[in-house]
């Protein structure tokens, strides 16, 4: 059973017919460093197999949901293209299975999430943020594009237009502006009250013809989420290797902006 999973960088539980599964690096908030995206990638697999699990929960610990890729990790890991790839890969497994698992999804998403905690809130069926929440697709702030199918998810839901715009400045967004926006499907006081009202509610509907639908648009639209993968994948190994990253990363590490020269 699900239940019995244990990992270094993260928490699961089962109740009834739902698991949670909670980010663990409080210490660096929640940030996804390659351990816990491999982690994460496995968990969701076997997840997804459990016929037994009907509902699925992401949430970070402590209080944050994710602050994005660990960007201190990256530094200490000069990887390789062929390293890189393997990071990247495991990013697509974990995004097409929260996109495309016969099972309903929620993110509760308390405090930030940015970056690649973002794309990775976008994958399920709800994204929950409380008021104090802040949302970025920050990227660009160290010269790099959004992955996890972000280019995908904001397209999806705001347009490409806007999704772009949102890409190109890199703005943190209120939970109250993400849900104007049609980022955020509700806004809540309390997560906790919201998911115990929310599983009350899904558990008295006939749960299997809700996946069915999701299943259906899930078939519809995943080859395209597969491509943009792909390119997202090609397009930061590209980005990785430019100035402007490496004096993002710097200006990010010292506190100060950074000076861009488009190279």
């Amino acid at each position: 059973m699900v239940i019995h999973l244990s990992y270094e960088t993260l928490l699961v539980s089962t109740e009834g017919n739902c698991t949670t599964i909670t980010l663990n690096r409080p210490q660096s908030m929640n940030a996804l460093n390659e351990t816990l995206l491999q982690e994460l990638a496995h968990c969701l697999n076997v997840v997804s197999r459990d016929d037994s699990q009907q509902i699925v929960v992401l949430r970070g610990n402590n209080g944050v949901f994710s602050a994005g890729g660990d960007i201190k990790d990256m530094l200490l890991k000069e990887s390789t293209e062929e390293e890189f790839s393997a990071i990247m890969s495991a990013i697509t497994d974990i995004v097409v299975t929260l996109y495309t698992m016969p099972k309903l999804t929620i993110s509760l998403v308390e405090g930030a999430a940015a970056g690649l905690g973002l794309s990775l809130a976008l994958a399920t069926d709800r994204l929950v943020a409380t008021p104090s929440t802040v949302l970025a697709m920050n990227f660009i702030g160290i010269g790099l594009i959004p992955d996890g199918g972000g280019h995908y998810f904001l397209a999806e839901r705001l347009g490409p237009k806007k999704a772009q715009e949102m890409i190109w400045a890199g703005n943190k967004l209120t939970a109250q502006e993400a849900k104007e926006a049609g980022l955020v499907h509700e806004v809540v006081e309390s997560v906790e009250e919201y998911l115990g009202a929310t599983l009350k509610e899904w558990r008295r509907k006939p749960l299997l013809a809700m996946i069915k639908t999701k299943m259906i648009y899930a078939s519809m639209n995943r080859d395209e989420l597969l491509r943009v993968l792909q390119m997202e994948k090609q397009g930061q190994w590209k980005m990785r290797l430019t100035d402007d990253h490496k004096e993002g990363v710097d200006a990010f590490l010292m506190k100060r902006y950074p000076k861009f020269e488009g190279k």
